[in-house]
């Protein structure tokens, strides 16, 4: 028997993590934003004349008493936001030498978040992409809905190249109402991913960017001349690695991620970059469970 993407133990720690998480992490998993409409809610928002059809649990009586009309009461709710994981299953999710692949580690992290949002009774779309979105996975009616969410996730296989500007305008295409995006990728491709960004943000997407490295794709541990292949393009590069050079590259991975952030914060959402040297349990109940945003 396989071994699953997520043990029962860590689920029930998730459970735990789920109320610490409504408390002080508003917008992480669901959304806050309040429209107008009829509906219960604890706000009252207004009356309107009743009609054949309508709850006569809503009818304020005490209006009927006194004016002998029958009004229905209105509240303002807080309605659901929707809840989208675009899950990086590009090739080079799968490149390294590390023990817990980008890939792994991406889909157990997708899997965690996808867990919390089914104990909030959030409705969750899981929507892998790579040069394009591909078939997607939507979840929701609670935590006993999540063994087809994780049989999803531990099916995926990673593949092609990155293409994130053509990604975007595809996911605005199919996804066109606003709602939560939490984005988790290396972020490494052929086209830059500042614009795309840029983009899904002005259109309303509330950002939560999962920036996920294997410790070799910040640090090279080789030394000397060597030829390296990229997993996406098949690109052969033939580099030379001294300690000078492994230095500047370091810094401009720490450039290029403080970029990603930069970007997050200045659209009022959320960026959080994680080494897979760091166990998938560790990094939800503490980098996680800490970051914050700016608006």
């Amino acid at each position: 028997m396989s071994k699953p993407l997520l043990d029962r133990g860590f689920l029930e720690r998730l459970e735990r993590l789920t109320i610490h998480w409504v408390r002080s992490f508003p917008g992480l998993v669901g959304g806050h934003n309040k429209s107008r409409f009829a509906g219960s809610g604890q706000e009252f928002l207004d009356h309107r004349h009743f009609h054949h059809g309508d709850d006569l649990r809503a009818v304020n009586w005490r209006a009927y008493m006194r004016l002998e009309k029958l009004f229905l009461k209105m509240f303002q709710v807080e309605p659901r936001v929707p809840v989208r994981i675009l899950l990086d299953t590009s090739a080079s999710m799968e490149s390294g030498e590390s023990a817990e692949l980008k890939f792994q580690f991406a889909r157990r992290l997708a899997g965690a978040l996808a867990y919390v949002g089914l104990v909030r009774l959030e409705n969750i779309t899981i929507q892998p992409f790579s040069d394009v979105l591909w078939d997607a996975h939507q979840c929701g009616g609670g935590r006993h809905r999540f063994a087809p969410a994780s049989d999803f996730l531990s099916g995926l296989k990673a593949h092609g190249r990155t293409r994130f500007f053509e990604v975007a305008k595809e996911f605005v295409g199919v996804y066109p109402s606003r709602g939560m995006l939490i984005i988790i990728s290396d972020f490494f491709g052929d086209q830059a991913f500042e614009k795309p960004l840029q983009y899904l943000s002005d259109l309303g997407h509330e950002l939560l960017l999962l920036h996920i490295w294997n410790e070799e794709d910040r640090v090279p541990p080789w030394n000397g001349e060597i030829e390296v292949v990229d997993a996406e393009s098949g690109e052969k590069l033939e580099l030379s690695f001294e300690d000078d050079v492994r230095t500047l590259y370091t810094e401009r991975f720490d450039d290029y991620s403080r970029g990603l952030r930069e970007l997050a914060l200045r659209k009022g959402g959320r960026y959080v970059g994680l080494s897979t040297r760091t166990p998938v349990e560790e990094v939800v109940f503490g980098p996680l469970s800490r970051v914050e945003a700016v608006y």
